[in-house]
């Protein structure tokens, strides 16, 4: 079942802050690159929401199911945007083998309905890095008026399968779909990447436009805001066109997967094991949906 978490402590005027100055700019239309004055005052474009309420900012909402993706209940600048976060695999998978690899929808062919997903070599396990960085990325959406939906209710159950989990974000009409995983590459080999989907006759042609724009905006403002360069042992430039992943082919909305760094290499382990490291690329994700989200 896709739920919306609750956000953490932080009031919703605070928390606001964390897209201010991105929203600030495409305000004005401006982009980082356009020589704005570094010295502006970010604020003054985009009022703050109001005071705290008392509430942290989430709640529950209504899951996907209805028309318009169920109410909406932000009141920022993205108040009117709706997105879906997909962290990869689940924490009870490794123990539901019949059920994970059985055939599901993938687009023209069918593939296991999921996996268990890598680990570092410390063991600390991608399904829960991408648990932990969605519940991150969903809290700053949140807090600019975003309504968003996870995949998934919480980190020890089993799936969704790839279709389940491209579904949720089509019967919610998202405005943009994130997939968030950790690869397990080689060793030797570090740095992020961004999939995004090839043409599947049938399938991904009415995405396959808008999903690279907001991959161009992820490769962005990832690459800027953490410490973690383009993959060096696939992908190219950390894009990579992919027509075999079900999580894409069976959308209908714009989607597109970060891996966010190879758990297998122990430089980039060690970025991704850091809550703190995990703070400032939940910022970075949630400036590339915002930028992605106002020019819509």
């Amino acid at each position: 079942m896709p739920v919306s978490a609750a956000s953490g402590p932080r009031s919703r005027a605070t928390r606001a802050l964390y897209l201010i100055p991105l929203l600030a700019l495409l305000a004005v239309g401006c982009s980082p690159a356009s020589g704005a004055a570094p010295d502006a005052d970010p604020t003054a474009a985009i009022p703050l929401p109001g005071p705290d309420d008392g509430s942290t900012g989430g709640g529950s909402q209504e899951t996907p199911g209805q028309e318009g993706g169920g109410e909406l209940v932000g009141d920022g600048p993205l108040h009117d945007k709706i997105v879906v976060i997909d962290p990869g695999h689940n924490g009870g998978n490794a123990e539901a083998a019949s059920q994970i690899n059985r055939l599901v929808p993938a687009g023209p062919q069918q593939k296991a309905c999921d996996t268990v997903g890598a680990e570092t070599g410390t063991g600390y396990p991608e399904h829960l890095f991408n648990w932990e960085l969605s519940l991150l990325v969903k809290e700053r959406l949140e807090a600019d008026g975003a309504t968003v939906i996870l995949t998934r209710e919480d980190n020890e159950s089993v799936g969704p399968c790839i279709n389940e989990r491209a579904e949720i974000g089509n019967e919610a009409g998202a405005d943009a779909a994130l997939s968030i995983h950790a690869d397990g590459g080689p060793e030797s080999g570090r740095g992020f990447h961004v999939i995004v989907p090839g043409e599947v006759e049938g399938f991904t042609e009415d995405i396959v436009e808008p999903s690279r724009e907001l991959a161009e905006d992820l490769r962005r403002e990832y690459r800027e805001g953490t410490d973690i360069p383009y993959a060096d042992y696939l992908a190219q430039d950390g894009l990579d066109e992919r027509t075999d992943l079900g999580g894409l082919n069976m959308s209908t909305v714009p989607k597109v997967f970060l891996e966010a760094g190879n758990m297998r290499n122990a430089e980039d382990a060690a970025l991704l094991e850091d809550p703190r490291w995990r703070e400032q690329a939940a910022n970075a994700i949630a400036r590339a949906l915002a930028f992605y989200l106002m020019r819509e």
